[in-house]
């Protein structure tokens, strides 16, 4: 008898016992997501520490996720809004701009591509969400995690699991989502364009550039000041040949901290308790929509300014113009050398690509001007 006690005490001490069906089957998820970073090495920067962030948040009565838990002082930096601007930090150190300079008339893409948040933004309000709520769940269409975060943190906090994992995972798993539509509104001839070579951009416009899109979107758009400062910054860093050791440190190993606890913190908001519900179901669901009617839309652009143009642009690049860096153009230009081996449009998407990360900042900014928030 002494010893069932003894056992059952232990059994009652361990995280088994609380384990229920929904922990298991999140568990499982998390699996996948390590699986498709792993052997499929979908973005496997962000679905590693997702999907194991995801597994611990399910392990009942380790500690971790309590207040002074190791990974709940992790998520004080997505709660207090810290890793976004350090995320868009060590994004512009590692970006060049060239390619959006050297050819802004494709910026247009960037907008084009953004339809997608509005449709979902429009699509949650008829599903009975407020209007912060829907303007946080349409914001996943950018596909702009950090700008994801941003919003949601000062629009509805309390959604942060949902869309911030819906962003994160949607971006992941691009390689996936993106290809059929692509492929389904656009021809083969239309998948084989080649573009002309971009014009050389000069130092000076690049130094220049990120001083004065500081100037303007921070005198504009306030409530984004944040973020667009650092990934200014960062671009500053990068451009101006004086600080490598800097530019290389924010786009190095400090990128790589702060990826690693983003991306476990967020993996970590997947509990079975709070994750599991219709409304999570909905803001899925809704986020997917959101990624597939920008990428319609971007390719629906691009295939007009190709008319437009005389048949001299690739509809496969307007798909770059959400804000997804550098995943959107890669899978552009996957797509686009399956038709031609020749035909490489990574510097081309390139510039909708970047486009795409002004207009969910804009977007984004937009909305929270619009709802009073600073």
């Amino acid at each position: 008898m002494i010893i069932l006690k003894l056992l059952k005490s232990m059994l009652q001490s361990t995280g088994l016992v609380h384990l229920t069906a929904g922990n298991i089957f999140l568990i499982l998820i998390g699996m996948v997501l390590i699986y498709l970073a792993i052997v499929k090495k979908y973005e496997p920067f962000l679905l590693l520490p997702i999907g194991f962030g995801c597994i611990v948040a399910n392990l009942p009565s380790t500690d971790l996720l309590n207040t002074g838990g190791l990974i709940n002082l992790f998520y004080l930096g997505v709660k207090k809004v810290i890793y976004p601007p350090l995320i868009f930090l060590g994004v512009g150190a590692m970006t060049d701009f060239g390619p959006m300079i050297a050819n802004p008339s494709l910026m247009i893409l960037g907008a084009f591509a953004h339809i997608g948040i509005f449709i979902a933004l429009i699509g949650a309000k008829a599903l009975g969400f407020t209007i912060q709520e829907s303007s946080a769940i349409g914001i996943i269409g950018g596909a702009d995690g950090p700008m994801a975060i941003y919003v949601t943190q000062k629009l509805a906090p309390y959604l942060m699991a949902q869309i911030s994992v819906a962003a994160y995972s949607y971006m992941a798993l691009m390689p996936l989502i993106q290809p059929p539509i692509m492929k389904l509104l656009t021809t083969k001839s239309e998948r084989q364009i080649m573009m002309k070579q971009l014009r050389p951009v000069s130092k000076v416009e690049k130094i220049v550039f990120p001083i004065i899109i500081t100037v303007i979107i921070d005198l504009l758009l306030p409530p984004i000041a944040p973020l667009i400062t650092m990934l200014m910054l960062g671009n500053l860093l990068k451009e101006s040949g004086v600080v490598d050791r800097l530019a290389k440190t924010a786009s190095g190993e400090f990128m790589n901290v702060i990826t690693i606890l983003l991306g476990i913190s967020i993996g970590s908001t997947m509990n079975a308790q709070t994750f599991l519900t219709i409304k999570t179901l909905m803001i899925i669901l809704l986020g997917l929509v959101a990624f597939m009617t920008g990428t319609a839309g971007g390719i629906l652009g691009a295939k007009l300014l190709n008319k437009l143009s005389g048949g001299k642009i690739n509809p496969l690049i307007g798909s770059a113009g959400i804000a997804s860096v550098p995943i959107a153009a890669r899978v552009s230009h996957s797509v686009a050398i399956k038709e031609n081996p020749y035909n490489f449009l990574i510097m081309h998407a390139m510039g909708p690509n970047l486009a795409g990360v002004f207009g969910t900042a804009i977007a984004g900014g937009i909305m929270l001007a619009m709802l009073g928030v600073h």
